[in-house]
């Protein structure tokens, strides 16, 4: 293990032995963090809470943390987490493989997400939302799970389905669902369950027309969407050769 100048690990973290860690970072105890990971400066790992029921934190094989990011005890990421500088995972947050976290973003714990999503910067996700494969979240998104804020009796994250895509500055209310491959669009205000397939946009957030007649605009008169034909940077080969199949 390489450990920068003035980092602070606990004895009891359980670190493979090829993770580098940077300078003036804390990794406390309850903290699992597999192979080929690297953390840059100023890290905190492992945060103590009670709230995670006494389960580590793990982060996968081969993942990248990006300075002054804080990651509490009691989450669990997969292989290839990557994060932004800044991020913030409170507890008991679940995901898959080759999650991306962007700069500034805060998942508010109690999370369940899926294999290859990736957020951009500044997205905030309420606790209880869960997030299927290969969602999109653009910056400055948010998803609630508080109908009448402020409120500790009635909590319900949203539930974003597969390849869905959440524009830039949108808002999704609590308890709502937004159905596979859909597309919500820019400064959205989204105040009812959206259907696969669909595009919604406005303040509230309209039904607009069918993704697929959605228009690239590089002049191909291709459609935009599903976006799985056209935009495959960074996914691994076996699965863009089946979209392109598909």
């Amino acid at each position: 293990m390489q450990v920068g100048d003035f980092s602070r690990i606990d004895r009891n973290a359980k670190i493979a032995e090829d993770v580098k860690i940077g300078s003036f970072c804390t990794v406390h105890a309850n903290v699992e963090i597999h192979e080929g990971t690297t953390i840059e400066d100023y890290c905190t790992l492992g945060y103590p809470t009670p709230l995670a029921g006494g389960k580590p934190l793990v982060i996968g094989r081969n993942s990248l943390i990006r300075s002054y990011s804080l990651f509490y005890e009691g989450s669990s990421f997969g292989e290839g987490l990557s994060t932004g500088n800044r991020a913030s995972v409170r507890e008991l947050t679940t995901a898959g493989k080759h999650f991306q976290i962007g700069t500034l973003c805060d998942i508010q714990g109690h999370c369940q997400i899926g294999d290859h999503v990736r957020f951009q910067s500044n997205v905030y996700i309420a606790q209880g939302s869960i997030l299927h494969d290969f969602v999109w979240i653009f910056p400055h998104a948010v998803l609630t799970n508080d109908p009448h804020p402020p409120n500790d009796l009635v909590k319900a994250g949203a539930e974003i389905f597969d390849h869905a895509v959440i524009s830039a500055s949108a808002c999704v209310l609590s308890g709502l669902k937004i159905g596979e491959h859909s597309l919500v669009g820019a400064s959205s205000l989204v105040t009812k369950d959206v259907e696969p397939h669909t595009a919604v946009f406005g303040v509230p957030a309209k039904f607009r027309c069918r993704v697929e007649e959605i228009m690239l605009r590089d002049g191909s008169n291709r459609p935009a969407y599903p976006w799985t034909r056209h935009f495959h940077r960074g996914y691994p080969e076996e699965i863009v050769a089946k979209w392109i199949k598909e």
